[in-house]
Order: C-alpha cells, then structure tokens, then sequence
C-alpha cells in the first residue's frame, strides 16, 4: 500500500508483524514468512508480552481518525476483537484455555501439517521448528502451573483427552509418532541430504520424546488439581460466548428458540425421510443411507476425490451466478486430516500469497473404508464452498481494501461459521440439496448444530430441559444426557460424539456460534431485502458479505441489514 498507507492500516501492518514475532505459529497459519524455524513463548511472560502489545495497539486505534468509511470499518473491528482478547486475558483464560480441540498444545503439532515439503529448505525449517517443540511445550507447562497456583485450570474432561492426545502424537499409542512420520514423509521425496535426515530424525525423537512428557506430566501431576465439574457457570460463559459471536445474546431467549429449531428440524427430517423409505423414520432413512453400497464410496483416496471434484464443479457452477469469485479463490485442495485430533472436519485458510491454497480437512477414524455419502454433500458446502473457503480465501484476496488485521486475523466464529451454516441452506434454496438423500444430510446438520444451541447452554448454565419435551423432562443437563440426546440422530459414529461433547465443555460458547451465526446471517438478509424490495439482488449482497471483511455478528447485521 505504500505511501497511501492511512495511519489505521499502518496500526493494523505493524500488529501483524509484531503478533506474528511474539506468534510465529499465527505467522505460519497467516503465510506471514521469516518465521518458520520458530515456536511461541507459551509462558506467562509470553502471554505478558502478547496482552501488552494489545494495549499499545488498542490506544493507538483509539487515538487515530477515520480518514474514510474503509479506515472506520477496520479501527472499529480491530478494536472489538483486540478488547475482547484483553477482557478474555484479564479474567485469566489463558490458565483455563486447554482443551481437546484448540489450544498451544495442539497447535505445536498442527502448525507442520501447514509447512510446505517441497525442497530442502522446506525440510530444514520443519526440523528447526520440531527441534523447538519442548520449549513450547515447557512453557506452556510453566502458564498452566501458574495457574494451578491462582486456582484458575482446565476441567479434569480437557486433561483426560489431551493426555490422550499425547499418546498418539508421541506415538505411544498404536502408531509411530507424527514426528517420525514427518521423518518417513521426508525419506518418500528425492531428496538424499543425510545430515538433513539425520536433524530432522533427532528433532523429531526430541519432539516425540517432549509430547510424552507434557502427557506424563498431566496424568501424574496436572490432572490432580483440575476440578471434576463440566459446566462453566454463566459468569465465564458470557465472556466466552461474546468472545465467539461478536455480539451479545440472551442465553434463555436463545435457548428456548434452540429447541424450536430442534423441533422444525425433526419435522422436516421426518417428511423427508418418509421420502427415502416410504413409510420409514428417520433411523430407518439412515441405515439404509449407511449400508446401502450405491450411496457410498469406498477408500480414503477415492473419498477425498470424490470431495475435490465436488467442491471444483461447485466453484464453476457458482460463479458469475450467485457469486463473483476471484481468481485466487478458484483454488481448493481437499486434504485427509492426520490422526490424534478431534473427530471434525475443519477448514485452513490460504497463506497471504495463495501460495498454500485453501483446504477442506476430513478426519478418517481408524478402520473406516466406507464414506456413505448422504451427509457429506451439505460438509462440502459448509466447510469448502460456497461457506468458510469463500469467506476466508476472498478476504485473502482483497488487497488493500482491507488491512492485513483484516485480512489475516479478524472475525469471529459466530462470523465464520454462520456463514458456513447459511451456505449450507443457501445451497438448499438453489436446489443443489434436492436428492432426498442430500437434504437430509443438510437437516441433519442444521439439526446437530440446533443441538448445539440447546447442549451447550444447557449445561454450562445448568438449565432445565422443558416440561413439555419428550426427553428428560424436566431434568438438568449434563453430559451423559446431552450424548443421549446428539447421538441416535447425528450422522456420525459414537467415538465422534463423544469427541464433540468434550469439545463443548472444553470451549464453552463455541458451539452456539454455528447455529447462531446463521440466524444473525438469515435475519441481515431478511432486513436487506425489506430494505431494498423489488431492487434486492442476491449476488451482490453476497458480494458485499464477503468484500467487506470479517467481523463480529453484531457489526456484521449493523453492515449487511440494507438493501
């Protein structure tokens, strides 16, 4: 952007370069280059250093002037999540923060599924950073002992699935570590630098060695000290649930409308199912889409085929219809998750040269073959496009319409995974869901994540579950109630509902965001088109959706609600 930098977008350049120095994880996700060798300070004082430069930088915001409406929407959304990040810091999340899905101690495993492989040089920054995993995890050790000392820690839940977690990344569980398998991918390329091999297999044999001993650590130590409650109680839960969405809701309000969609839901399943086998109920619709080899793929590889052809033809169907698509975003590349993570597919965005494309990422249990299909068109659309890849990857691409915060480190998930849900619908109304098979599998998304809503708010703030249900009437949520109530409808296996179970306890407010997100998404679009009446054009408001960058769902409704 050169001389024409506005001082707001100067405010926003420096803090990328400054968080991805003190963050060189966040760099690599953010394809920010110059700190691939490197791993965060997970410390306390790395945590110090990371809430000043938020204050330094939230005082500069509020200092600058808006020089035009793109430098008010980028100070007003950096601002938002900079001070949230510091509410979340100064109530001590970052003591509380470990969990099954998303936190340092998975991210110093997930950070090399994103590093390129391709030359010598690529291979010497993986065995430079693997070689700096136990400082990152030894400080991680030290803000979670720190925490022990202020009583602020994680749920014994959490501990128990990261030990797991540990296990397999070490490769104490059935596997070779994923160190060592990086060590195997490197022996597989043309590349014959033995004193490359030899760094890369003692980095690795270090990194392994230190994941058993975080492992270790938290069964015979940590876990003593963690409390054995679920629920967060709804103090915590509105700073995380706020933290998530952008926006702050009235949890009763929302709980209550939860169970209504749970209810449509479950109707609309059942018309539908009826259609699939006539006369049959949804569980009847479901085994025979299960086990019915037509409606099926075998093998990991010609799944994850299946799913790239899938996401290109939507791409060239989409565009110049329903959405202008930027070259760059064209791009996608669906990817097999490696194992030890939770059991959900999720979605990384590309780096900010495109250099590494998007990627839809599908976890595959061990011993599964067999993909039935039914439920996997609507993940596509959800999780690829037209949902977080368009979102995110033409956020991307947007130049200098946006700043780098923008670009890089905005939105929340209640932004992002609203949007992921709406593109679920929204593909329904264009008539890509119509196979029965399809639309179902869309219903049962919309009915898992209305699930969510009902689950996760449940439990966190101890609610009831109504008089008038035909579940446990009356009852107060838990766990072992909420599994009972996801899993005979949820297109996914046992040992995937359990996974997800754990991750709403361990992220509380995480998983409303989805369902949420939509309606807030749904209710801007509903304004827009009373606001615009006969002159409402879809495509641009999608359009506008997307150049005008993420952000949290309170803003976004402010900037979308008009024709």
């Amino acid at each position: 952007m050169g001389d024409d930098l506005s001082r707001i977008f100067d405010i926003a350049d420096r803090y990328i370069d400054r968080i991805s120095e003190l963050q060189p994880v966040i760099a690599t996700y953010f394809g920010v280059p110059g700190h691939e060798t490197e791993m965060p300070d997970n410390s306390p004082a790395g945590d110090a250093a990371q809430a000043e430069l938020d204050r330094s930088t939230l005082k500069e915001l509020n200092e600058a002037p808006a020089e035009n409406e793109r430098d008010r929407l980028a100070r007003d959304v950096m601002a938002e999540e900079i001070e949230i990040g510091l509410e979340a810091y100064d109530a001590g999340e970052q003591y509380r923060g470990m969990n099954i899905l998303h936190s340092p101690f998975q991210s110093a495993r997930q950070i090399f599924d994103l590093m390129a492989r391709d030359t010598g040089e690529d291979w010497d920054n993986i065995a430079a950073r693997m070689s700096k995993v136990p400082d990152a995890l030894s400080s991680y050790r030290e803000t979670l002992e720190e925490g022990v000392s202020k009583g602020e820690t994680t749920t014994r839940r959490q501990v128990r699935g990261v030990i797991e977690q540990a296990k397999v990344y070490s490769g104490q569980g059935s596997g070779q570590s994923f160190f060592d398998g990086l060590v195997s991918a490197y022996d597989a390329t043309e590349l014959t630098d033995g004193a490359l091999r030899e760094r890369l297999a003692n980095a690795a044999s270090d990194a392994s060695q230190a994941f058993a001993n975080f492992g270790t650590f938290l069964s015979d130590d940590h876990i003593n000290a963690t409390p054995d409650r679920d629920g967060v109680g709804r103090e915590r839960y509105e700073l995380k649930a706020r933290s998530y969405l952008g926006a702050q809701i009235d949890f009763e309000e929302t709980y209550a409308w939860g169970w209504e969609q749970v209810r449509w839901a479950e109707s609309e399943m059942a018309i539908t199912s009826d259609k699939i086998v006539p006369g049959g109920d949804f569980f009847a619709a479901k085994e025979l889409l299960d086990e019915d080899p037509s409606r099926s793929i075998e093998g990991a590889d010609a799944f994850k085929a299946w799913m790239q052809d899938l996401q290109d033809q939507t791409i060239e169907d989409l565009d110049g219809t329903h959405f202008d698509i930027a070259e760059p975003v064209k791009t996608v590349e669906v990817m097999i998750a490696p194992p030890g993570g939770a059991l959900a597919m999720y979605y990384t965005g590309p780096s900010e040269d495109f250099s590494r494309p998007g990627r839809t990422w599908y976890p595959v249990p061990d011993g599964k073959d067999r993909f039935p299909l039914w439920g996997e068109v609507s993940i596509v659309y959800h999780e690829g496009v037209p949902g977080h890849h368009f979102q995110i990857a033409t956020t991307i691409s947007l130049g200098d319409q946006l700043s780098r915060f923008q670009k890089l480190a905005a939105g929340t998930s209640g932004y992002v995974e609203g949007w992921g849900l709406y593109a679920e619908r929204l593909m329904g109304e264009l008539g890509y869901l119509d196979n029965p098979d399809y639309y179902l599998g869309m219903l049962g998304s919309q009915l898992f994540r209305s699930q969510r809503v009902v689950v996760d708010i449940g439990m966190h703030l101890g609610l009831r579950i109504p008089n008038d249900s035909n579940f446990h009437p009356g009852e107060v949520w838990t766990p072992d109630l909420a599994l009972e109530f996801m899993q005979p409808t949820s297109p996914f296996g046992p040992q995937f509902m359990v996974s997800e179970i754990d991750r709403y306890l361990g992220m509380p407010g995480q998983a409303i965001s989805y369902k949420v997100g939509e309606r807030y998404w749904l209710d801007a679009r509903e304004q827009a088109k009373t606001a615009a009446g006969a002159d409402f054009d879809l495509k641009a408001w999608h359009n506008r959706a997307l150049d005008l960058g993420p952000m949290g769902l309170a803003q976004m409704q402010r900037e979308m609600a008009v024709g």
